[in-house]
Protein backbone atom coordinates (compact mmCIF):
# COMPACT_ATOMS: atom_id res chain seq x y z
CA UNK A 1 0.00 0.00 0.00
CA UNK A 2 1.18 3.45 -0.33
CA UNK A 3 2.19 5.98 2.51
CA UNK A 4 0.56 9.14 2.92
CA UNK A 5 2.47 11.89 4.69
CA UNK A 6 1.25 15.12 3.18
CA UNK A 7 0.11 16.42 0.03
CA UNK A 8 -0.16 19.60 -1.93
CA UNK A 9 -2.85 19.45 -4.69
CA UNK A 10 -5.02 20.77 -6.69
CA UNK A 11 -8.82 20.29 -4.89
CA UNK A 12 -12.31 19.19 -6.74
CA UNK A 13 -15.39 20.11 -5.44
CA UNK A 14 -18.31 17.74 -4.81
CA UNK A 15 -21.29 20.00 -3.14
CA UNK A 16 -23.13 17.19 -2.38
CA UNK A 17 -24.70 15.42 0.80
CA UNK A 18 -25.15 12.04 1.41
CA UNK A 19 -23.15 10.11 -1.56
CA UNK A 20 -23.60 6.71 -1.53
CA UNK A 21 -20.97 4.45 -2.90
CA UNK A 22 -23.87 3.33 -5.35
CA UNK A 23 -23.78 6.55 -6.71
CA UNK A 24 -19.66 6.46 -6.26
CA UNK A 25 -18.95 3.27 -8.66
CA UNK A 26 -22.41 1.75 -9.56
CA UNK A 27 -22.85 -1.58 -9.19
CA UNK A 28 -22.36 -2.69 -13.10
CA UNK A 29 -18.82 -2.06 -12.26
CA UNK A 30 -18.28 -4.11 -9.51
CA UNK A 31 -17.47 -7.49 -11.30
CA UNK A 32 -13.89 -6.95 -11.78
CA UNK A 33 -11.54 -7.59 -8.60
CA UNK A 34 -8.77 -5.63 -10.42
CA UNK A 35 -8.29 -1.86 -8.69
CA UNK A 36 -7.61 -0.19 -12.25
CA UNK A 37 -9.69 0.88 -15.28
CA UNK A 38 -12.36 1.85 -12.17
CA UNK A 39 -12.20 5.50 -13.10
CA UNK A 40 -14.42 4.88 -16.48
CA UNK A 41 -17.48 4.32 -13.57
CA UNK A 42 -16.52 7.26 -11.27
CA UNK A 43 -19.59 8.89 -10.38
CA UNK A 44 -20.68 7.14 -13.77
CA UNK A 45 -24.49 8.53 -13.51
CA UNK A 46 -23.96 11.90 -12.82
CA UNK A 47 -21.45 12.42 -15.26
CA UNK A 48 -24.38 11.68 -17.69
CA UNK A 49 -26.83 14.05 -19.42
CA UNK A 50 -30.23 12.38 -20.45
CA UNK A 51 -29.08 11.70 -23.82
CA UNK A 52 -26.16 10.14 -22.48
CA UNK A 53 -23.75 12.63 -23.85
CA UNK A 54 -20.78 14.16 -20.94
CA UNK A 55 -22.69 16.68 -18.66
CA UNK A 56 -20.36 19.84 -18.67
CA UNK A 57 -21.49 20.94 -15.41
CA UNK A 58 -20.32 18.12 -13.51
CA UNK A 59 -16.80 18.66 -12.31
CA UNK A 60 -14.80 15.51 -13.32
CA UNK A 61 -15.81 16.22 -17.18
CA UNK A 62 -14.16 19.83 -16.49
CA UNK A 63 -10.52 20.41 -17.58
CA UNK A 64 -9.80 22.84 -14.50
CA UNK A 65 -10.50 19.38 -12.25
CA UNK A 66 -8.57 16.74 -14.38
CA UNK A 67 -5.63 16.74 -12.58
CA UNK A 68 -7.18 16.91 -8.66
CA UNK A 69 -5.48 14.74 -5.98
CA UNK A 70 -8.34 16.07 -3.48
CA UNK A 71 -11.36 15.79 -3.35
CA UNK A 72 -14.00 18.23 -1.36
CA UNK A 73 -17.46 17.43 -0.67
CA UNK A 74 -20.14 17.21 2.30
CA UNK A 75 -21.74 15.38 5.22
CA UNK A 76 -22.22 11.86 5.09
CA UNK A 77 -20.03 10.65 2.13
CA UNK A 78 -19.73 7.17 1.29
CA UNK A 79 -22.90 6.11 2.38
CA UNK A 80 -25.19 2.96 1.89
CA UNK A 81 -23.59 -0.57 0.87
CA UNK A 82 -20.57 -1.69 1.37
CA UNK A 83 -18.36 -1.79 -1.74
CA UNK A 84 -14.19 -1.46 -1.14
CA UNK A 85 -14.63 -0.55 -5.36
CA UNK A 86 -15.64 3.04 -3.69
CA UNK A 87 -12.05 3.81 -2.70
CA UNK A 88 -10.58 1.74 -5.52
CA UNK A 89 -12.28 4.12 -8.44
CA UNK A 90 -11.37 7.72 -6.18
CA UNK A 91 -7.95 6.34 -6.24
CA UNK A 92 -7.54 5.24 -10.04
CA UNK A 93 -9.21 8.93 -10.23
CA UNK A 94 -6.25 10.25 -8.74
CA UNK A 95 -7.49 11.19 -5.50
CA UNK A 96 -5.07 10.39 -2.63
CA UNK A 97 -7.74 12.31 0.47
CA UNK A 98 -10.81 13.50 0.60
CA UNK A 99 -11.85 16.09 2.98
CA UNK A 100 -15.65 15.95 4.21
CA UNK A 101 -17.36 17.17 7.35
CA UNK A 102 -18.57 13.47 8.30
CA UNK A 103 -17.86 10.03 6.84
CA UNK A 104 -20.03 7.07 6.70
CA UNK A 105 -17.84 4.27 8.70
CA UNK A 106 -17.35 1.33 6.25
CA UNK A 107 -16.23 3.86 3.44
CA UNK A 108 -13.99 5.51 6.01
CA UNK A 109 -12.24 2.47 6.99
CA UNK A 110 -12.11 1.25 3.64
CA UNK A 111 -10.10 4.43 2.40
CA UNK A 112 -7.34 3.81 5.41
CA UNK A 113 -6.80 0.16 3.67
CA UNK A 114 -6.02 1.39 0.71
CA UNK A 115 -3.93 4.16 1.32
CA UNK A 116 -6.48 7.24 0.64
CA UNK A 117 -6.37 9.55 3.72
CA UNK A 118 -10.44 10.71 4.48
CA UNK A 119 -10.14 13.58 6.65
CA UNK A 120 -13.10 15.52 8.71
CA UNK A 121 -13.66 19.30 9.03
CA UNK A 122 -16.56 21.27 10.41
CA UNK A 123 -19.14 21.83 7.89
CA UNK A 124 -18.41 25.51 8.38
CA UNK A 125 -14.48 24.81 7.23
CA UNK A 126 -15.91 22.89 4.55
CA UNK A 127 -18.31 25.30 3.28
CA UNK A 128 -15.76 28.51 3.55
CA UNK A 129 -12.93 26.11 1.37
CA UNK A 130 -15.80 24.94 -1.28
CA UNK A 131 -16.61 28.40 -1.55
CA UNK A 132 -13.08 29.07 -2.56
CA UNK A 133 -12.40 26.04 -4.78
CA UNK A 134 -15.61 27.11 -6.93
CA UNK A 135 -14.45 30.64 -7.41
CA UNK A 136 -10.55 30.22 -7.97
CA UNK A 137 -9.32 27.90 -10.53
CA UNK A 138 -5.94 26.38 -9.59
CA UNK A 139 -7.19 26.40 -5.99
CA UNK A 140 -4.59 23.81 -3.99
CA UNK A 141 -4.73 22.41 -0.59
CA UNK A 142 -1.95 20.97 1.77
CA UNK A 143 -2.69 17.94 3.55
CA UNK A 144 -0.41 17.28 6.42
CA UNK A 145 -0.80 13.89 7.63
CA UNK A 146 2.28 14.39 10.64
CA UNK A 147 0.65 17.72 11.99
CA UNK A 148 -2.93 16.43 11.11
CA UNK A 149 -3.52 19.58 9.09
CA UNK A 150 -4.97 21.01 5.90
CA UNK A 151 -3.68 24.15 5.19
CA UNK A 152 -5.36 26.92 2.60
CA UNK A 153 -3.37 28.84 -0.56
CA UNK A 154 -4.06 32.24 2.24
CA UNK A 155 -2.21 29.98 5.45
CA UNK A 156 -5.20 29.24 7.17
CA UNK A 157 -4.74 26.26 9.08
CA UNK A 158 -7.48 23.81 9.90
CA UNK A 159 -6.84 20.68 12.00
CA UNK A 160 -8.29 16.95 11.93
CA UNK A 161 -8.29 14.55 14.19
CA UNK A 162 -7.30 10.91 13.70
CA UNK A 163 -6.95 7.76 15.26
CA UNK A 164 -3.20 7.45 16.12
CA UNK A 165 -3.31 3.65 15.12
CA UNK A 166 -4.72 4.38 11.72
CA UNK A 167 -2.18 7.59 11.21
CA UNK A 168 0.62 5.44 11.80
CA UNK A 169 -0.34 2.62 9.44
CA UNK A 170 -1.17 5.05 6.65
CA UNK A 171 2.09 6.79 7.15
CA UNK A 172 4.28 3.99 6.82
CA UNK A 173 1.91 2.62 4.12
CA UNK A 174 0.65 -0.47 6.44
CA UNK A 175 -2.55 -2.41 5.64
CA UNK A 176 -3.73 -5.48 7.13
CA UNK A 177 -1.59 -7.46 5.28
CA UNK A 178 1.60 -5.42 5.73
CA UNK A 179 0.86 -5.15 9.59
CA UNK A 180 1.16 -9.38 9.46
CA UNK A 181 4.13 -9.30 7.20
CA UNK A 182 6.17 -7.32 9.82
CA UNK A 183 5.61 -10.38 12.48
CA UNK A 184 6.70 -13.00 9.56
CA UNK A 185 9.69 -14.65 11.29
CA UNK A 186 7.64 -15.38 14.22
CA UNK A 187 4.71 -16.33 12.29
CA UNK A 188 7.21 -19.27 10.43
CA UNK A 189 8.88 -19.92 13.32
CA UNK A 190 5.70 -20.91 14.99
CA UNK A 191 4.73 -22.89 12.01
CA UNK A 192 8.23 -24.75 12.04
CA UNK A 193 7.77 -25.55 16.19
CA UNK A 194 3.97 -26.89 15.43
CA UNK A 195 5.11 -29.18 13.20
CA UNK A 196 7.57 -30.31 15.37
CA UNK A 197 5.38 -30.87 18.13
CA UNK A 198 2.28 -31.99 15.95
CA UNK A 199 3.40 -33.54 13.18
CA UNK A 200 -0.28 -35.43 12.71
CA UNK A 201 -1.67 -32.12 12.12
CA UNK A 202 0.32 -31.49 9.04
CA UNK A 203 0.00 -35.15 7.73
CA UNK A 204 -1.15 -35.53 4.17
CA UNK A 205 -4.63 -36.44 4.37
CA UNK A 206 -5.02 -38.01 1.03
CA UNK A 207 -2.03 -40.18 1.86
CA UNK A 208 -3.59 -41.52 5.26
CA UNK A 209 -6.99 -42.23 3.40
CA UNK A 210 -5.26 -44.26 0.89
CA UNK A 211 -3.80 -45.81 3.62
CA UNK A 212 -7.34 -47.03 5.10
Amino acid sequence: MQAFTHITGLVAPLDRVNVDTDQIIPKQFLKTIKRTGLREGLFYDWRKQKDGSQDPAFFLNQPRFQDATILLTRDNFGCGSSREHAPWALLDQGFRCVIASSFADIFYNNCFQNGMLPVVLKADEVLAMMKDVLATPGYQLTVDLGNQTVTTPDKVHYRFEIDPFRKDCLYRGLDAIGLTLQHEAAIAAYETRRKAETPWLFTDLRHNLGRA
